[in-house]
């Protein structure tokens, strides 16, 4: 059975953040806004044949887009649509998670009931 889009698009973003060096790249976009291959490593540790390599994988989780080229420059900058997605497919999974926590409590209160055990 293939994932629904949501859980694809969240996949692909989790195994991005994955890696400190792409954490790394979207915070220094995130703070500074859009930015350049060559501006990104001025401003990080990292070379920049690999900043390439990494902002082809953000770009490919969605994470991020290349502006409109000025010269020979193409700017980076975020998308928000692609966590966001990763978000609300969380937030649905915790929400199972919290459904089912909220059953466990009152099967527990029940089976304490009518034992005659108080439940705190």
């Amino acid at each position: 059975m293939r994932p629904p889009d949501a859980e694809r698009q969240a996949v692909a973003v989790f195994a991005a953040l994955t890696d400190p060096t792409r954490r790394a790249l979207l915070e220094e976009l995130a703070r500074a806004g859009p930015a350049t291959v060559t501006d990104l490593a001025r401003r990080l540790p990292v070379s920049r044949q690999a900043i390439a390599k990494h902002l082809g994988q953000l770009a490919e989780a969605g994470l991020i887009s290349s502006g409109e080229p000025t010269g020979r420059r193409h700017p980076y900058r975020l998308e928000p649509a692609a966590i966001h997605t990763a978000q609300v497919w969380l937030a649905r999974l915790a929400h199972r998670w919290d459904d089912r926590l909220v059953a466990l409590e009152r099967a527990l209160d029940a089976t304490a009931t009518n034992q005659g055990v108080p439940r705190e």
